[in-house]
């Protein structure tokens, strides 16, 4: 698959001015190595997760009155559903950081 991108060139035909060959895919051969994984500490991100889900459902609770009346109980359990997945995820991040 071949690609044309733009480049400035002189003193050629207006169409063929701008249009360059370039190929998307390279031959092994011709690649650079990958690059090393980085290290990061997923937990942070999980916990700030979890905090918020914490949060949503504390105010959800604090207006539990008319939330029932709107038959919107579905918002609790959403909650409960992404703070428990939550608790898998820092538990899996957890294991496989140590």
């Amino acid at each position: 698959m071949r690609v044309h991108y733009i480049r400035n060139c002189e003193n050629t035909t207006p169409r063929a001015k701008y249009s360059v060959v370039v190929r998307l895919w390279l031959k092994d051969s011709e690649r650079r190595p990958d690059p090393e994984p980085v290290k990061t500490d997923d937990r942070k991100a999980m916990l700030v997760g979890l905090v918020l889900w914490l949060l949503a459902l504390v105010c959800l609770l604090l207006f539990l009155s008319p939330l029932l009346e709107s038959h919107l109980q579905w918002w609790l359990w959403t909650c409960v559903v992404g703070l428990a997945l939550g608790f898998i995820g820092l538990v899996f991040t957890h294991k496989r950081q140590y």
